[in-house]
């Protein structure tokens, strides 16, 4: 009796001690340590992968804009070893067909046409500072008027240019988001768009046609058409044929750019205009003046070009002008 009363009861503990085992073995992954362990090295697994992640991101931003970097910097070595502007580049840039020659002949006449006209100018009783007067009227219609002619004219294009390039680019945009490849793009911009925008990227074509590559011909756009955003629409082609990407929107981001740039420069055009006129004004004042006393009364201001002290004063009055036009001149351009 006592060995069967014993079976149930044993029978009962060997039941639990299974059940238990079984509880312990299931349990046993979720209450142990090496489950804490397993859970910290994956959160320390999954946190530097995700660190890896974001500098793997920063370090391709960082590539990319060393890219951008070293391109601007290569740009900028091979415009300095070119750094020479001819006579020809001047006139290409101005956008007239016409000989180096041609200017050098229309520079002649207009000295000489600026020499009669002082000699006419200047009082018959001022003889002495006659031929000084000539020479320095011989000098600045040989040398400064016709390059100050040019210079607006090279002034005014690239004023054209600027005012219609982010257009251009959008062009360029809508063209690759509708299947055109690059060059047919541009081919589009050299037919449809006003100048200065046609013939420059008609010349780009033309390059190409001839073996050029296309980042050589954009760099030389730039030397035809020296402004800071030729160069980022140069640089952005440049880097897009060197390492891929997404051309339509990078082009994209140049137009906006160039867009804020353009009302940048015309909101300090707005803020600078009242200093503008002031020293409009004030440059313009003492010429305007004498001129009205000569005609009114050219006895009373006739010794300023008689004698000896009135032209030392006349010199005197020039360079303390020529010295604060510079200065005001200084004063309200502004770089941006």
């Amino acid at each position: 009796m006592g060995d069967a009363g014993m079976m149930p009861l044993l029978t009962a503990m060997v039941a639990a001690i299974a059940i238990a085992a079984t509880a312990y073995a299931v349990m046993y992954p979720y209450i142990s340590s090496d489950r804490i362990k397993d859970k910290r090295v994956a959160n320390v697994t999954e946190n530097r992968a995700k660190k890896l992640n974001v500098r793997s991101q920063a370090d391709i931003a960082a590539g990319r804009k060393k890219q951008v970097s070293d391109s601007v910097k290569e740009m900028e070595i091979r415009q300095k070893a070119k750094e020479k502007v001819t006579l020809r580049l001047l006139i290409e840039r101005a956008g007239l067909d016409i000989d180096p020659k041609f200017f050098w002949i229309a520079s002649a006449i207009s000295a000489v046409v600026c020499a009669f006209a002082s000699r006419f100018a200047v009082p018959a009783s001022s003889a002495g500072i006659t031929p000084m007067v000539m020479i320095a009227a011989l000098f600045v219609g040989g040398f400064g008027l016709p390059r100050f002619v040019l210079s607006k004219i090279i002034q005014r294009r690239q004023k054209k240019f600027l005012g219609e390039l982010a257009n251009s680019i959008d062009i360029i945009v809508r063209g690759i988001k509708s299947g055109l490849p690059l060059n047919e793009c541009l081919s589009v911009i050299a037919k449809e768009s006003p100048e200065p925008l046609a013939s420059e990227f008609g010349e780009v074509i033309e390059q190409q046609r001839v073996g050029v590559t296309l980042g050589d011909a954009l760099e030389r756009m730039t030397h035809r058409m020296p402004l800071a955003e030729v160069k980022f629409f140069a640089i952005v082609i440049a880097i897009q044929q060197q390492s891929g990407g997404n051309l339509a929107e990078a082009l994209s981001n140049l137009s906006g750019v160039l867009r804020d740039r353009f009302k940048m420069q015309m909101k300090v055009k707005a803020l600078s205009a009242e200093a503008k006129a002031s020293a409009g004004i004030l440059g313009c004042l003492p010429p305007g003046v004498m001129f009205m006393v000569y005609t009114s009364s050219p006895d009373y201001i006739a010794p300023l070009f008689e004698t000896r002290s009135g032209n030392m004063f006349i010199l005197v009055g020039i360079s303390w002008m020529l010295i604060g036009i510079l200065i005001m001149r200084k004063m309200i351009n502004f770089k941006f």
